[in-house]
């Protein structure tokens, strides 16, 4: 199978490449600066191009079996980039008649997270991103596409442990980390077991 992802170059992005060329897997990696993105592999293309330009978005998607967005947004102000991004996806999803889509947003996009922490995060910290999260995952949950929604919790640098909780509702009970190589582990285990399809969820250990 063909997965292309988006925000490839970020770093959880490289840990869906990495994994998903390691389970036997084609992959494309868009991204922005081809020149900047050093894995090479016999499965793998690297696409130039930005997913904020519709006409070069839809084109890349063609010809691929599922959709990663990975994408990041602008900082910590008010923003929709990642709601105009992922419409820029799921229009060349339409056109192409491509099904799959795996989206990593983040927990707090249902105001989920709860206490004191939820709050900081949820009310201040982090607003104006999980917003923008919500109003993308938003978008995708109105289309009639397979899709998976990661909600990670503080994304943390570490190795691939397989050892996570999973929450389809809610968070996990106390969990406040998780590393990025085991975000990429759900998502692309997802993918290839056709599981977790229609659901929005909480990851962490």
């Amino acid at each position: 199978m063909k997965l292309i992802i988006f925000g490839a170059s970020g770093k959880t992005g490289r840990h869906m490449v990495a994994q998903t060329l390691a389970a036997g897997h084609e992959v494309t990696a868009f991204v922005r600066s081809p020149e900047a993105f050093s894995l090479e592999h016999e499965r793998l293309a690297v696409v130039k191009g930005n997913a904020l330009n519709k006409e070069e978005t839809e084109a890349a998607i063609n010809g691929h079996d599922a959709i990663a967005s990975c994408l990041g947004g602008e900082g910590l102000g008010k923003s929709s980039v990642l709601t105009e991004m992922t419409v820029n996806i799921l229009s060349g999803m339409k056109k192409h008649s491509v099904n799959r889509i795996l989206y990593v947003a983040s927990a707090g996009i249902h105001q989920e997270i709860p206490g004191i922490t939820g709050f900081l995060t949820q009310k201040l910290i982090l607003k104006n991103v999980l917003r923008d999260h919500a109003d993308a995952v938003k978008r995708i949950r109105e289309t009639e596409f397979d899709w998976t929604v990661a909600r990670p919790m503080q994304l943390i640098d570490g190795p691939l442990t397989k050892n996570y909780r999973i929450a389809q509702e809610g968070i996990p009970e106390g969990g406040r980390k998780i590393a990025r190589a085991d975000v990429a582990h759900f998502l692309v285990k997802a993918w290839i077991q056709k599981g977790f399809i229609h659901t929005s969820a909480g990851l962490a250990y």
